[in-house]
């Protein structure tokens, strides 16, 4: 199972960006899925995940600006970020808790991480 992210990029306070990330492979089903950050310096933290009946959980410090979702169709989660603030710049990793084909467990798997810089 691998997770692709894509959408990082530099873009100036206030600014809008979409980030998306699509599990491949043998994949059974996926459960959660979600988004952390990592900035210089500082421990990863959770952005916010979606379960797969769609429910959604935010840090507060993105609370109302993020909104994340996801196309169960397509494995895949998006995280639209809007009104971004300097503070929100880090290396974003899809985070995903997948059951494989012939396994009955879910496994956590993670993508390689897409910068976002927010900078004026």
């Amino acid at each position: 199972v691998q997770l692709q992210a894509s959408g990082g990029g530099l873009v100036q306070p206030g600014g809008s960006l979409r980030l998306s990330c699509t599990a491949s492979g043998r994949i059974s089903s996926i459960n959660t899925m979600g988004w952390y950050r990592q900035a210089p310096g500082k421990q990863r933290e959770l952005v916010a995940f979606v379960t797969r009946g769609g429910t959604a959980n935010y840090a507060d410090s993105v609370m109302g600006r993020f909104t994340i979702s996801r196309d169960n169709a397509k494995n895949t989660v998006y995280l639209q970020m809007n009104s971004l603030k300097p503070e929100d710049t880090a290396v974003y990793y899809c985070n995903a808790d997948v059951r494989r084909v012939g396994f009955l467990r879910f496994d956590d798997y993670w993508g390689q991480g897409t910068q976002v810089t927010v900078s004026s």
